[in-house]
């Protein structure tokens, strides 16, 4: 068998590295031995452990590659191997895949920042700087990282965080949870807004449903939220609302369906339509409350992703995935907190792009969408498990009373 040294420095107990690192080897058939390991005395100290890995050939590569993405690193001090795209969108064999912990990358001797971190991307490397650069987005003469020699993720190893949230890896919340759960989001929202920084919404069309949508445009109005990112879906259900109080033909406010209420949503689209885009309708005067409405008035930026499931679409929503997940990137930058509200498919694609040290706070009625958040690697998303809208009336009342601080 071949083998390799590899360590590692931090909470690594703590914060579950170390488990996994035995889980990653074992699970592709390697082996390991301790040869050392220095545990911490207090909860303050960092831990130090060295581990002998032995695998066959290539399950060696692959189990170093795990290894390096959570941390741990060689222990000899070599430069990144660089090979050149030949080809355009087309990677070269054995490219190193980016993951969204911080990350430096040894060059001619000197470590290199990379930019843009974000998960499922490839490394470019130029004389004095390295990025994350998408694949479809290399360009040939590109340099990208080969293999692990050189590179340096190193993920969170503070446990505050992960203690202070642990009881919101739980099971479906009482009310005085809930309560609790919000009033600590909402000291998080307040820190990240006087450090300067973004809370950035993602909601699925279940506020609208569940009678979230006046909380959220509140939160919006008193500038406690700096970006919507959202799909086609969530804009429609809002607007049919504003229009005819209703989301999907059922009466918000009641509970029941209303005489042609079928018809609502389509009769919001076109209404946005005619006027040209929901900015233009709100100038109009044809959208006059609402999310979008709260947005387009306080400068709030929104992004609305494109399905093969919309009805319309809204003028708004763009239907390039390409250009969709470009624009959710760019109002990603700068933010401190992500709050996604029942919304598993955008809230996987944001966990995707956003670092490790942004915080993702993910509100559910299901479990299993805050599990899949973590199983596709999104470990820093803490999760409350309850109906959104009681959530966002909580929210939204423990963060009346003390004005959001500029927008950055």
């Amino acid at each position: 068998m071949d083998h390799a040294t590899v360590s590692a420095h931090g909470h690594l107990i703590d914060t579950g590295i170390l488990s996994r690192a035995f889980g990653v080897i074992l699970e592709a058939g390697g082996t390991y031995e301790i040869l050392r390991f220095d545990v911490g005395r207090t909860k303050t100290d960092f831990s130090t452990v060295q581990l002998d890995v032995r695998a066959e050939g290539e399950k060696l590569r692959r189990v170093l590659d795990n290894l390096v993405a959570i941390g741990f690193r060689l222990p000899e001090e070599h430069d990144v191997r660089l090979e050149r795209v030949t080809k355009n969108g087309v990677a070269p064999d054995g490219f190193y895949a980016s993951t969204h912990h911080p990350t430096k990358v040894r060059h001619r001797g000197r470590r290199l920042d990379v930019r843009g971190q974000r998960m499922d991307a490839v490394l470019v490397v130029t004389e004095r700087a390295a990025r994350c650069v998408l694949i479809r987005d290399l360009r040939r003469g590109d340099r990208v990282v080969c293999g692990v020699d050189g590179v340096l993720a190193e993920p969170p190893m503070e446990t505050r965080k992960v203690e202070s949230f642990s009881f919101m890896r739980s099971e479906a919340s009482s009310e005085r949870a809930v309560a609790v759960k919000a009033r600590e989001v909402a000291r998080m929202v307040r820190e990240v807004k006087r450090l300067g920084r973004r809370v950035v919404a993602v909601p699925g069309p279940v506020v609208v449903h569940t009678g979230g949508a006046g909380m959220l445009a509140s939160l919006v109005r008193r500038g406690w939220i700096d970006a919507v990112l959202t799909g086609n879906a969530l804009a429609v259900h809002d607007i049919e609302l504003a229009m005819f109080g209703t989301s999907l033909g059922v009466d918000v406010a009641k509970g029941v369906p209303v005489r042609e209420g079928h018809m609502h949503h389509l009769r919001a689209i076109n209404s946005i339509r005619r006027s040209g885009s929901i900015a233009k309708a709100v100038r109009d005067g044809s959208l006059e409350r609402g999310i979008f409405h709260e947005c387009v008035r306080a400068g709030v930026p929104f992004v609305l992703a494109g399905s093969i499931r919309d009805d319309g679409p809204l003028p708004d929503t763009e239907m390039d995935l390409f250009r969709a997940q470009a624009a959710y990137a760019r109002q990603l930058k700068g933010a401190g907190l992500v709050l996604v509200l029942a919304s598993m498919l955008h809230g996987i694609g944001v966990g995707n792009m956003t670092p490790s040290d942004v915080t993702i706070v993910c509100v559910d009625i299901h479990q299993g969408v805050l599990t899949k958040l973590l199983d596709r690697g999104s470990a820093h998303a803490l999760g409350v498990v309850t109906d959104v809208s009681a959530f966002l009336h909580r929210l939204d009342a423990d963060l009346r009373g003390r004005p959001a601080s500029p927008r950055a």
